[in-house]
């Protein structure tokens, strides 16, 4: 009997690539991919500049991050390797003692898992937002693109084997408290609809970034009173004197 290194999976369980979708059940890949690609781009404007032989170069913009990798997915061994829940690593132990045509894992139910990640949920109206957690790598996007390769079948032609090219693009939420205040320039004349409520400390505010301007509101509109605003009347918002 051979007597060798143990395997170091059965000592030290390797630590798999776990996937949250919002809103469903996370669940973790069978194999581990052997590697992963981060993309990222800039994308720079040209306009032909006058009496010159070379364009004007300006930036355009940036994109958001992109994460591709590809999974593997087998139903037919069974190992320290293999992730997924117990009963999984439980189901593909008794499934790999039983001879080819009696296989019982369709490997289908574990690629759609993936693959499904690109469904529309019927409440949101989007695909769902996905985190990607592996050690260090965290990452929240959404798949949007997945490639189904199956490249193995039992004698009755269910799928045994299947790869998966998955492409994941980044997902960052606006935050309102970065965005400039105010959002328009205080230096140009612009037009305002009263609504009820509105008083023109808020429209100052709103429009300057400083309560106490409702004097030139008031002044540009000829209002003798600003405590009484006709809803439905339309104010003048002048431009700030620098």
């Amino acid at each position: 009997m051979y007597l060798g290194i143990p395997n170091p999976n059965a000592i030290v369980p390797l630590e798999k690539m776990t996937i949250e979708p919002e809103g469903k059940e996370a669940f973790k890949v069978l194999y581990n991919p052997n590697s992963y690609n981060q993309s990222r781009s800039v994308r720079y404007a040209q306009a032909n500049g006058v009496a010159t032989n070379t364009p004007v170069v300006q930036f355009a913009g940036g994109t958001m991050e992109v994460l591709s990798f590809r999974l593997f997915f087998d139903s037919m061994s069974a190992g320290a390797e293999v992730g997924g829940s117990m009963m999984d690593q439980l189901k593909f132990a008794g499934n790999s003692l039983l001879p080819s045509a009696a296989k019982m894992i369709d490997v289908r139910t574990y690629t759609q898992k993936v693959y499904g990640l690109m469904e529309i949920d019927p409440d949101k109206h989007v695909p769902p937002l996905v985190k990607l957690k592996w050690s260090s790598l965290q990452f929240t996007g959404h798949l949007i693109s997945c490639t189904q390769e199956f490249v193995r079948f039992n004698e009755k032609g269910m799928p045994l084997r299947a790869w998966l090219d998955c492409t994941f693009q980044e997902f960052i939420a606006p935050l309102k408290a970065n965005l400039p205040r105010p959002l328009e320039s205080p230096d140009t004349t612009k037009y305002r609809t009263v609504y009820q409520g509105d008083s023109l400390w808020s429209m100052s505010a709103k429009e300057y970034g400083q309560p106490e301007q409702w004097r030139a509101i008031a002044n540009a509109n000829g209002l003798a009173n600003p405590r009484t605003l006709r809803t439905g009347a339309r104010l003048v918002l002048p431009a700030l004197k620098k």
